[in-house]
């Protein structure tokens, strides 16, 4: 029995295609397209379907090479289909399917600016010095390699981490101002306040957990709300990746980096910056912490509770009627100092972003 000999003669090979995929009444349809004329297609900027499509055809599989038969087009798209206005439907509202190269390079791109954003916000915590890619890079993959084994709940990594996180981070949302020369904490600190930071249920560093932390606790384990990092993907934005990698590189310190501290302008009348303040502190961590942020946000003037917001005070004067400083801000701390003023002040108090992120550069 003769044998279907595919020769290069009749022989059509489909290079450098993107697929659209489009499901209609339970069929699936697929066209092979050029990427950059598909994109302009749907802005506008291309109108010719020849030029957007590499073959005129529409197919159930084009890797296979299987047409769309007529019975499946008419049963999808009615018996009077036009052909021209299918694959206007089709281009319109399939699914863009991309190649292995493509989605490489995509990825590539996208590891590229998480690794720009995140080396334009850390530094080293003693030299405020920016790191370079190669070295974020570095650091990131090690938390990668890590980011499938969830931490010991409880053990003496999980505690590093939140001791760490907490230190870097106070003054977020998550707790009150910043605190003064937070720094990554070290190892040695850290086993001095394991006892104290034992997670409820858990091991409290005698006997099972050890001071490795590598041994898993008994009973059940609770998902670990600590950041994690695994990697980059393409279905997020880079600067949302660039905020989790911050946060897990701020929270496990594979090097030691901090949030690179903003640089504000802070002014409110004279006569306001002395009364008390109305609203109540936001409260930190639990424990010794919360106390202390209470006693410094609860009670004061306006200026005191300001200050208490600014890690480092660059220059601080009276000019005029309005009293004004000029310091250092944790990022985190940002939103709060904000509506602080805004609302203690009635709006006649002002922060100014005098640099978005202060580094030493090289």
């Amino acid at each position: 029995m003769p044998q279907n000999i595919q020769q290069p003669a009749n022989r059509i090979t489909l290079t450098n295609i993107s697929l659209v995929r489009y499901r209609k009444r339970k069929t699936r349809f697929e066209l092979a397209c050029y990427k950059n004329k598909l994109l302009e297609y749907r802005s506008g900027a291309e109108t010719d379907l020849d030029n957007v499509l590499q073959v005129p055809t529409i197919f159930l599989n084009v890797s296979k090479g299987a047409a769309a038969p007529n019975s499946d087009l008419e049963k999808a798209f009615g018996k009077n289909y036009d052909k021209d206005a299918v694959i206007k439907e089709i281009l319109e509202k399939g699914e863009l399917q991309v190649g292995a190269g493509e989605r490489r390079e995509e990825r590539e791109r996208l590891e590229k600016e998480v690794l720009d954003l995140v080396g334009a916000r850390l530094v080293d915590p003693t030299s405020k010095r920016v790191y370079t890619s190669g070295m974020i890079r570095k650091a990131l993959e090690l938390l990668s390699q890590q980011g499938g084994h969830r931490p010991v709940e409880g053990g003496l990594g999980e505690k590093l981490g939140r001791l760490n996180l907490n230190a870097n981070t106070a003054g977020s949302g998550l707790g009150g101002p910043a605190k003064n020369g937070a720094v990554p904490v070290s190892r040695g600190e850290s086993e001095a306040a394991t006892p104290a930071t034992a997670t409820p249920g858990t091991d409290d560093g005698e006997g099972h957990e050890g001071h490795g932390g590598d041994r898993h606790h008994k009973g059940k384990s609770k998902k670990s709300d600590m950041p994690m990092w695994t990697g980059v993907v393409t279905t997020k934005s880079a600067k949302s990746q660039a905020l989790e990698a911050m946060k897990a590189l701020i929270a496990w310190q594979p090097i030691p980096v901090m949030r690179a501290r903003m640089r504000l302008r802070v002014t409110c009348p004279t006569a306001i910056s002395k009364q008390a303040a109305k609203s109540k502190g936001t409260t930190a961590e639990d424990g010794d912490d919360a106390e202390k942020t209470e006693q410094q946000q609860g009670k004061g003037t306006i200026k005191d509770r300001i200050l208490s917001y600014i890690e480092q005070v660059e220059s601080q004067d009276v000019l005029g009627e309005e009293w004004e400083v000029i310091g250092f801000v944790e990022p985190g701390a940002f939103k709060g100092l904000g509506e602080f003023v805004s609302g203690e002040t009635k709006g006649r108090g002002r922060v100014e972003v005098l640099d978005m992120a202060v580094t030493h550069e090289d």
